[in-house]
């Protein structure tokens, strides 16, 4: 005998999580919040004259706040919801990528060509794991532009790995962004295609 319950998960588009990664500053807060089609979750706090000695500001000096634990939103594509994750970008708080990681399916580690080395730790925790992910280089205001092949070699991508460029400031990048890691996720031999 049928139920005439139904709870319409079937209904539901499948939901993965993604990691959005990269060095202090590069723009991760102001991605999640920017794509995110609910209200973002976010630990800002204000940078103290405490960690002056701990985190470098070359290069971001106009940077008051920092996250301290994650950044949380949501975005909806045609049949799939991403949960988003915003990592903490300075070392100090690397602890926590291991538990933020868990269960993810990619992640997107943002660049800022100011400081490219800062988002190396990122490219490199990703690697490590298997985890699959797409390099997004924010475009900052006044920074200088460089093409996906200079970005690529200065960071020793491997060659499948995407270079896009983008503005996490602005929601349409963001979201070609995070098409493009799905795409490349469906397609990646240790993913989920």
């Amino acid at each position: 005998m049928a139920s005439s319950h139904s709870d319409n998960s079937d209904l539901l588009p499948p939901a993965v999580k993604i990691l959005i990664a990269g060095g202090f500053g590069a723009g991760k807060t102001t991605f999640v919040s920017n794509i995110s089609e609910i209200g973002t979750l976010t630990t800002e706090e204000i940078l103290t004259v405490a960690s002056e000695g701990t985190d470098s500001l070359a290069g971001v000096e106009r940077k008051t706040t920092t996250t301290v634990a994650f950044d949380f939103g949501r975005r909806t594509l045609p049949e799939l919801v991403l949960y988003l994750f915003g990592t903490p970008g300075q070392e100090r708080f690397w602890f926590m990528w291991d538990e933020l990681s868990r269960g993810c399916l990619g992640a997107v580690v943002l660049a800022d060509t100011r400081r490219l080395q800062d988002c190396f730790p990122a490219v490199e925790y990703f690697e490590s794991r298997g985890i699959g992910f797409v390099l997004a280089v924010n475009q900052f205001p006044g920074s200088h532009r460089y093409e996906p092949s200079e970005v690529r070699d200065a960071t020793g991508l491997s060659p499948g790995v995407p270079v896009i460029s983008c503005d996490a400031r602005a929601a349409s990048s963001c979201l070609t962004v995070l098409i493009g890691l799905v795409g490349y996720l469906l397609d990646w031999p240790g993913g989920a295609g």
